[in-house]
């Protein structure tokens, strides 16, 4: 039998399965990695050990099934995005660890950008808002910051790339130095409308041409692995919204997903428009596929599934992040607890890099129960002011959002989502959906799956969550929801 081997490499952890054309996994693994914080609001990741994860549980995963290399038809990688490093390109060594996407550290670098007036230029050509997250800022900060590493970019010996490159490198032995699509579209450097590395951006962040990698579809060979694993094609590479998109089988214009991860991310398929957001979502790039490319609407939550780890690590509420549905559920209300998981920052619609979190309404009479309700409720109103947003972009009210992830598998928490947002909210069957989009882009490039519309076969819902709240309560949460946001606003550069 011939597998697709689906690389899921996130931001707490890698991932590997091993999948069949029916969809069924074979063999799966999945291990931990650090998180480095050296200062607050720096995260980072040591990019040897990511590697080193990631291939390890690929092993793991091929040694359940009693595979190996000949028993892989085709590797599709899906990857946290944003996360940025450099490497040398002679030795393969990392010029420093990797600037995780929900780091702050260039914050100040962004505000310049802003009063500089680069706002609407940066907007029209990479559909993005000038923020830390993404990949450009993090970039000059590496080339301005790690001793020698400007000189040596200059000199055309360092490599650039989001962990997706990273991998591709590593596992073709240095052969192939490539990003897809969909990452590309998360530097601030790529121009969604040429398709091209843009040399005005370049400029304004004072990145050399020669650290980039090139840019392929999302579902082509790239490149094929060397050593253990010799011979393989890669053959599908997306970040992992759009390979969860792609997963959801969210392939018509107007539909939308959300996946609740360490932070939650919502995008709506807008066919082969890219839609300028008046609302400050962001213009992305579904997919690319036989030369047609697809585009999206994304709203990005940097703190979802976090706020659970938070509460489980650091506060030690719970002490499983499976707790935290049934402590919610044993208070009927948040009893005025509105909490704001603003850790990072706001992400999208607000765009507030100062934000930080904060819990409001608080009395004597506040549990525990109450906070972790509000946590979900926290996560859930963020979702909320996305989709409002969105609805706002493209003029389609949302009729169905399906929902992936971690904390999709929480039903209190999908309830209130359903309840917030007042539409239903469907979470399929088979929740490996980011991993899925993977596989299928992979396996279209390689002749695995004749089609989509053979793949789309395989979807099915596992539950649909309908609305039960009446409006005026709804509208009432928000209204309080949205004040809890104003006490969050601007902290830390009011401080």
């Amino acid at each position: 039998m011939k597998y697709i081997l689906a690389l899921d490499q996130g931001t707490t952890s890698s991932r590997a399965l091993l999948l069949s054309e029916d969809g069924r996994v074979h063999g799966q693994a999945q291990a931990p990695f650090k998180q480095i914080f050296p200062k607050p609001g720096w995260v980072e990741h040591d990019p040897i050990e990511i590697w080193s994860s990631q291939f390890g549980v690929a092993m793991d995963a091929l040694a359940q099934a009693g595979g190996s290399a000949a028993s892989v038809a085709a590797i599709g990688i899906t990857n946290q995005r944003e996360t940025t490093l450099i490497w040398d390109r002679k030795t393969g060594e990392p010029v420093y660890n990797a600037i995780v996407w929900q780091d702050r550290r260039t914050s100040a670098f962004c505000d310049e950008l802003r009063t500089r007036g680069f706002t609407d230029i940066i907007q029209q050509k990479t559909g993005l808002v000038i923020d830390a997250y993404f990949s450009g800022s993090k970039i000059r900060w590496l080339l301005d910051n790690v001793p020698g590493v400007r000189e040596r970019a200059a000199r055309a010996e360092l490599a650039f790339g989001t962990i997706d490159s990273w991998l591709v490198w590593k596992l073709t032995g240095g052969a192939s130095h490539v990003t897809d699509v969909t990452n590309a579209s998360r530097t601030m450097l790529f121009n969604l409308h040429t398709l091209a590395w843009d040399d005005e951006m370049l400029d304004m962040l004072g990145v050399p041409k020669s650290l980039l990698p090139q840019v392929v579809s999302s579902s082509e060979v790239c490149g094929h692995t060397s050593g253990v694993l010799d011979g393989i094609p890669i053959a599908g590479i997306a970040g992992d919204q759009h390979a969860a998109l792609f997963g959801q089988m969210c392939t018509q214009p107007g539909m939308v997903k959300c996946t609740y991860g360490t932070g939650s991310f919502m995008l709506q398929n807008t066919g082969e428009t890219a839609v300028l957001s008046k609302n400050k979502l962001l213009t992305t790039i579904a997919w690319r596929i036989k030369g047609k490319t697809t585009y999206a609407l994304e709203g990005s939550v940097f703190i979802a599934g976090a706020v659970v780890q938070w509460l489980r690590d650091e506060l030690q509420m719970i002490r499983s992040a499976a707790e935290i549905e049934e402590l919610a559920a044993s208070v009927p209300d948040s009893a005025g607890v509105y909490f704001v998981p603003a850790f990072s920052g706001l992400g999208a619609p607000h765009w507030d890099q100062y934000a930080r979190g904060s819990i409001v309404g608080l009395t004597r009479g506040s549990n525990r129960a109450h906070i972790a309700r509000a946590a979900l409720e926290g996560i859930a109103f963020q979702v909320s002011d996305i989709l409002e947003a969105m609805e706002s972009d493209s003029g389609v009210p949302l009729k169905e959002l399906r929902v992936d992830g971690g904390a999709s598998r929480n039903n209190l928490l999908m309830q209130m989502q359903a309840d917030l947002l007042g539409c239903r909210v469907t979470r399929p069957l088979n929740p490996e959906t980011t991993v899925l989009g993977a596989t299928y882009l992979a396996g279209l490039a390689v002749g695995y799956w004749p089609d989509q519309e053979t793949i789309a076969r395989q979807w099915q819902a596992d539950r649909r969550f309908e609305p039960v709240m009446p409006g005026d309560e709804r509208n009432a949460k928000r209204t309080a929801w949205t004040r809890a946001l104003d006490r969050a606003r601007m902290w830390e550069s009011n401080s």
